[in-house]
């Protein structure tokens, strides 16, 4: 179909009540894979990657093969820098043709946040790509050994962000976190709610790995419209790639790659399906 923009898709998503999902990818075999589950799922997606993995997956190597991949596709893609940290890198993706980008500011103070957020959006316009924000504090780590503990959005707060940065999506804390949950999250779907009834903005959950099909189903009925899911995706490819190699005295590498790519695929395809509703 087409490379598209962040906003085009989340906004399509608030119109038929569902999520788009955002995956995250650091190979050609996550790319290939994530690309193949949309397509037959015919349900437009997000491929993401965050700051923090460039140093494993080079956004110079990266970025090219997620632009091709979405222009070649058979469904609409966006292409986006997750959780962004410097205006540097962010001006890199905006330069290569990332149709979005998100600035990570949330652990700064709100003004601060709101300052940053404005500047990235202003920079962003002039490229045409969407820009997502975060408010609130969502727990885990992404990407490093830091572990930040969960500070809910505030309702009024998210108001007063989005009326001041007018983001096209808002990244909200209500008990998720990145990474494997030890146990299962108790998310404030009372918080979301609000929140939801405080902005227009649509809302992004992330650390979607280990949330339940349950939960998922309930935050897009409360105004999620973009679900990440990065952690899952490189289990899953690990996973493959190991039941693989077990299993045979001489790996190749070409049914390497295979195992790599359906990992991948079998994982974004189940998420497909419970954000898109089928």
């Amino acid at each position: 179909m087409a490379l598209v923009t962040l906003k085009e898709l989340v906004q399509r998503a608030e119109q038929q009540n569902k999520a788009v999902g955002a995956f995250s990818v650091g190979n050609m075999e996550m790319v290939m894979g994530a690309v193949a589950a949309a397509e037959d799922a015919g349900e437009p997606i997000i491929l993401q990657i965050a700051e923090k993995r460039l140093k494993n997956s080079p956004l110079s190597l990266m970025a090219p093969m997620m632009i091709a991949a979405a222009k070649q596709a058979s469904v609409d893609v966006a292409v986006h820098l997750d959780h962004g940290l410097t205006l540097e890198c962010i001006q890199q993706a905006l330069a290569y043709g990332f149709t979005s980008v998100m600035l990570d500011a949330s652990l700064l103070p709100f003004e601060e946040n709101i300052a940053m957020t404005r500047q990235v959006s202003a920079l962003a316009e002039r490229f045409g790509a969407s820009v997502e924000a975060e408010l609130g504090v969502v727990g885990g780590n992404e990407g490093d050994t830091a572990e930040h503990k969960i500070l809910c959005t505030d309702p009024a707060a998210a108001q007063t962000f989005c009326e001041q940065t007018g983001v096209d999506a808002l990244a909200v804390a209500i008990g998720n976190a990145h990474g494997n949950y030890p146990v299962l999250p108790e998310l404030r779907f009372d918080i979301l709610e609000q929140i939801d009834n405080t902005v227009s903005t649509p809302l992004v959950l992330h650390g979607g790995t280990g949330i339940t099909d349950d939960m998922f189903r309930r935050a897009v009925s409360l105004g999620i419209r973009k679900i990440n899911i990065a952690t899952a995706s490189f289990d899953h490819l690990a996973q493959y790639a190991k039941a693989y190699t077990d299993t045979v005295d001489k790996p190749d590498y070409f049914k390497l790659s295979e195992e790599m790519a359906r990992g991948v695929y079998d994982n974004v395809l189940r998420h497909i399906r419970v954000f898109s509703g089928q």
